[in-house]
């Protein structure tokens, strides 16, 4: 029951997070909702937040397999709960993706009729990145490797599974409170996606990525869906990610928490 429990958190949770979040995306691309980064980033805070709220005493509301595996690295998880956390988080962000592209599906087609595009060509990465994270793109300025994309995305787990331990770890007597804390760790998914989403959208949660990702493949985008021969679908979003986060759990674990306590000690000296 308590792993049903957890599968059923995990799950809504991650739900909720794509919804909103590549659900930004999707109106952004389609009408114009939006004017600049920061509203799509602030909506997909919004979403994290909602989430986190939503499922926290349900499943801890990891909501990212990163997050997960960061757990169960540093002993703050048993490791036989981690199959059913990724599957229950592939799952939520499969649904949500599922679930935009049936409300917009007459959108997205007059779209690609308005702007010529032909779903599974090139060009038709426009309209899959509503789905998808790509860190290259035809028609962009910006200039991005797989090797510095691998980086900037292993890099913005690590700050974010980092702020995650910081936020919520008894350790650390400047965390907020419990009640708020879901609140910052929005404000730091909003604050990375500000940061690197010109480089590789930030992706930072390999189901967040996989799961819409899968979508677009299973309705027409084909090769458009995974345009890169050379594994950087893999090696940038979902494998990134993950040694992002154990490199947080380790720097923390070993690093940070071990210097609060000491810190804490040393305040309540006389």
């Amino acid at each position: 029951m308590r792993l049903k429990k957890e599968f059923i958190g995990e799950a809504m949770g991650t739900f909720i997070l794509v919804l909103f979040g590549c659900g930004s995306v999707a109106v952004s691309i389609l009408f114009e909702a939006f004017s600049g980064l920061f509203q799509i980033a602030i909506i997909w805070g919004i979403g994290v937040t909602l989430a986190i709220y939503l499922t926290r005493h349900i499943s801890c509301a990891h909501l990212n397999p990163a997050v997960s595996l960061s757990m169960a690295v540093s002993s703050r998880m048993k490791w036989a709960k981690l199959p059913i956390y990724l599957f229950a988080q592939f799952f939520g962000a499969f649904l949500a993706g599922l679930i935009l592209y049936v409300f917009f599906a007459p959108s997205i087609e007059n779209y690609e009729q308005v702007n010529a595009i032909t779903r599974g060509a090139p060009e038709s990465i426009q309209t899959a990145k509503m789905f998808g994270e790509y860190y290259s793109i035809p028609g962009n300025s910006a200039m991005v490797s797989m090797p510095l994309a691998m980086a900037t995305e292993a890099f913005g787990t690590f700050i974010l599974v980092l702020l995650i331990f910081a936020l919520t770890e008894g350790c650390n007597v400047g965390k907020p409170h419990d009640n708020i804390a879901p609140l910052f760790i929005g404000l730091t998914v909003t604050a990375i996606i500000c940061l690197i989403a010109p480089l590789t959208q930030a992706g930072i949660n390999p189901a967040r990525d996989f799961g819409p990702r899968l979508v677009a493949l299973l309705f027409g985008w084909g090769k458009a869906a995974f345009p890169d021969n050379h594994g950087g679908f893999l090696f940038v979003y979902i494998l990134s990610p993950l040694i992002g986060g154990v490199i947080a759990a380790a720097f923390f674990t070993k690093v940070l928490e071990p210097a609060m306590n000491t810190a804490n000690r040393k305040c309540c000296e006389k």
